[in-house]
């Protein structure tokens, strides 16, 4: 998440409605005990331990003298045009791996009759990106002089993160065959690669947020969590949204082929898209190592400094509510984000149909994520997660209702736009609970310490959307209950695929259901 309100010692707090300078306070203030005030960082975190700190002050005036603040891209700077694009793109790339592990791949595993169970073991790939926190510190204090302190771990991350979707491009299919066995056996050595690839964007993903609070000029760092939102959605829609619609046969034979010289798959396949971006990845690594110079730094704070940094900042009163209401606040939206799409084919909704309901939402979400993104350089942004955090509620119930009047006749064009509203309507408000809540982490982040203290807060914000998927997905497959009846006539034994059945069987599984 990018930005900031607890700032270094020449910017302003932002908080309480103070407009001193960091250094100008400091003078009158008491050292705290057990926070270090000769550090930025423990400046910071002595600042938002007063009693009078709000998480809910207006966005502070960042208009500096002579300069103005930007209304728009067209109004930065060029040499900030520059690094928001720099920044979107490592973003979107990040995001083509985290798109993957956390829509495509569930539902190829689906596809392939894996169980709900199943599915629930390979949500935990996505932890890392929840843990980050604890080794981000290390991320912050050890770096290279020469390199640059981001390129530092930028560099190796992405390359390792390139050469490692290369060789799970070459293995995947065979691995997936073994994930969707029905003894389950497979699934943890799948889950096991796809958590190692998340770890790297989980690291890669702390040293680019420290990266963005230095690289845009203060009165334009609104901007950062706008690149994130921009590149970051846009990398998963497209590993998720268009790569499920290209990889669909059903809708590429529909679109893009002929009626009478249909294929049996789909343009993309898993293995060949990864093994595309991998060598992206590296193609833009050569490219930031070669082109991109890092303006060097001579701050430098030990492990265990940063580390009793962020205990500090724990202990705050303030960060503690903050982060109980991470935990707690994404519990209500994870049946509808791990497991509406999932019912819907369940009940014959079709991957064609499906196909097109996420790549209609594609354009829309990069659109609006741009315009979130300004509206929370003029409202306060919790205000915006507020409203956001009842709309997504409302549209978690809407989904369930949507699910539950499934036509049984199958789809119709009237079901087809309620689903299609339906989707659309639950990821605008992820989509603004998440600009919302990073543009609030970057207001009170310190640049010193950047990429900790803004993995702090995103790390329980993660967290809160990660950790009940696995018990939700346990509790569906626990709780799903399919019945299939036998026909009443004996069919022609030469049309059975298997062993004739006389008696009603479960059959949650797809693959039950033609038995």
């Amino acid at each position: 998440m990018s930005k900031r309100d607890g700032k270094g010692p020449k910017e302003k707090t932002g908080q309480a409605n103070t407009s001193a300078t960091m250094s100008s306070i400091l003078e009158h203030r008491r050292r705290h005990g057990s926070i270090d005030l000769s550090s930025p960082a423990g400046q910071a975190a002595s600042l938002m331990q007063r009693h009078e700190f709000s998480l809910d002050d207006d966005v502070p005036d960042l208009n500096k003298a002579g300069d103005g603040s930007s209304q728009g891209f067209s109004d930065l700077s060029k040499k900030d045009q520059r690094n928001f694009l720099l920044l979107v793109l490592l973003y979107f790339l990040q995001g083509i791996p985290m798109g993957l592990a956390m829509g495509s791949v569930p539902f190829l595993l689906k596809k392939a009759d894996a169980s709900y169970s199943a599915i629930g073991v390979f949500s935990l790939a996505a932890y890392p990106y929840s843990l980050k926190l604890f080794w981000s510190p290390i991320v912050d204090a050890v770096w290279s002089p020469k390199v640059g302190r981001r390129k530092s771990w930028i560099l190796p991350i992405q390359t390792v993160s390139g050469f490692s979707m290369l060789w799970l491009g070459s293995v995947v299919n065979k691995i997936m065959e073994g994930a969707a066995e029905r003894d389950g056996s497979g699934i943890w050595n799948f889950t096991f690669w796809w958590f190692a690839l998340v770890f790297l964007c989980a690291t890669q993903d702390i040293a680019v947020d420290g990266w963005a609070l230095t690289l845009l000029s203060e009165e334009n760092l609104p901007f950062a969590s706008t690149a994130q939102t921009v590149g970051l959605t846009g990398g998963q829609f497209l590993s998720h949204t268009v790569f499920l619609a290209f990889n669909s046969v059903d809708f590429t034979n529909k679109w893009f082929r002929s009626a009478d010289a249909p294929g049996t798959t789909g343009l993309m396949n898993l293995d060949s898209y990864l093994t595309f971006w991998g060598w992206a990845y590296l193609a833009v690594t050569l490219g930031l190592a070669l082109m991109k110079r890092e303006d060097r730094t001579k701050e430098r704070e030990g492990i265990m400094e940063v580390y009793k940094t962020m205990w500090g900042i724990l202990k705050l009163k303030n960060i503690q509510t903050f982060i109980v209401i991470h935990l707690i606040a994404k519990i209500g939206f994870q049946t509808n984000d791990g497991v509406t799409s999932l019912k819907l084919l369940a009940k014959g909704f079709s991957q064609e149909d499906l196909a097109l309901t996420i790549l209609i939402d594609f354009p829309i979400e990069m659109s609006l994520g741009y315009y979130i993104g300004k509206w929370c350089q003029t409202y306060p942004p919790m205000h915006i997660w507020c409203y956001a955090f009842v709309g997504r509620l409302f549209a978690a119930g809407f989904a369930q209702f949507v699910v539950a009047i499934f036509p049984p006749g199958g789809t119709t064009t009237g079901y087809l736009l309620l689903v299609i509203s339906e989707h659309v309507l639950s990821t605008f408000m992820n989509t603004v609970m998440f600009v919302a809540v990073s543009a609030f982490h970057a207001k009170i982040s310190d640049p010193v310490i950047g990429g900790t203290y803004m993995t702090l807060l995103a790390t329980v914000s993660n967290l809160g959307g990660t950790f009940p998927r696995y018990f939700v997905l346990r509790f569906v497959d626990y709780f799903t209950v399919a019945t299939c009846e036998p026909p009443t006539k004996v069919p022609d034994v030469k049309l059975l695929k298997g062993d004739l059945v006389t008696k009603a069987f479960s059959c949650a599984l797809e693959a039950d259901r033609h038995r």
